[in-house]
């Protein structure tokens, strides 16, 4: 009964070493010996849970999207205010600092999505996912008479994801703005998108702890 759960938690190891691999060297030529390097596990280890290398950046990309998605969920369902949830939202897909391993995989999985149609669905799925997560906070500030739309929530929506998106990209490029500069400049946005004045901003909101 062991060695189910023994193989479960190395393939665990791996796709986290996998993680680390891409973030410090892309995807391109990725070798199990690569792997191998942020692992306590051999390249033969590596090789022999992954013959084909490119189902475990498969599994790195599932993992990633998972965790982001659902970081981004927990965070956006925090207070009842939807002026709140919508700035928790926003702050949750910004990347803390440039070595945030998850945005650095994402981002080049991105790219790599171009040339390859499973990537490509992960993501289109991760924007789909993160358009209803903005949706609904959206739909919940016209209930609540907070937001005034000046388009419709699902463009809202979608224009806040595609914000976030291009900001990221270019924040881990090394574009000299900072996450609070970023932070600022779609709350810039999402005031008037959503016709709300009073969306908090990066100061306010630290002080509401």
């Amino acid at each position: 009964m062991a060695r189910p759960k023994n193989q479960t938690n190395r393939r665990a190891q791996m796709v986290q070493a996998a993680k680390e691999a891409i973030a410090a060297r892309g995807i391109t030529g990725l070798r199990a010996i690569d792997v191998a390097a942020y692992s306590e596990l051999g390249a033969g280890s590596v090789a022999y849970y992954y013959p084909d290398l490119s189902e475990l950046v498969r599994e790195v990309h599932q993992d990633a999207v998972s965790r982001f998605y659902w970081s981004r969920q927990q965070q956006s369902c925090e207070g009842d205010d939807p002026r709140v949830k919508l700035t928790n939202m926003i702050h949750s897909g910004i990347p803390v600092s440039r070595e945030d391993i998850d945005f650095q995989v994402l981002g080049e999985l991105h790219t790599h999505a171009y040339r390859d149609g499973f990537h490509a669905e992960l993501m289109a799925e991760l924007f789909r996912l993160e358009v209803s997560l903005y949706h609904s906070i959206l739909s919940e500030g016209v209930e609540t008479a907070d937001f005034a739309m000046a388009v419709s929530e699902e463009t809202a929506a979608k224009n806040l994801v595609a914000l976030e998106d291009a900001y990221a990209l270019h924040f881990m490029g090394g574009t000299p703005l900072d996450t609070e500069a970023i932070y600022e400049l779609i709350v810039a946005n999402a005031e008037a998108l959503t016709g709300c004045r009073r969306l908090y901003s990066s100061t306010a909101r630290r002080s509401l702890g």
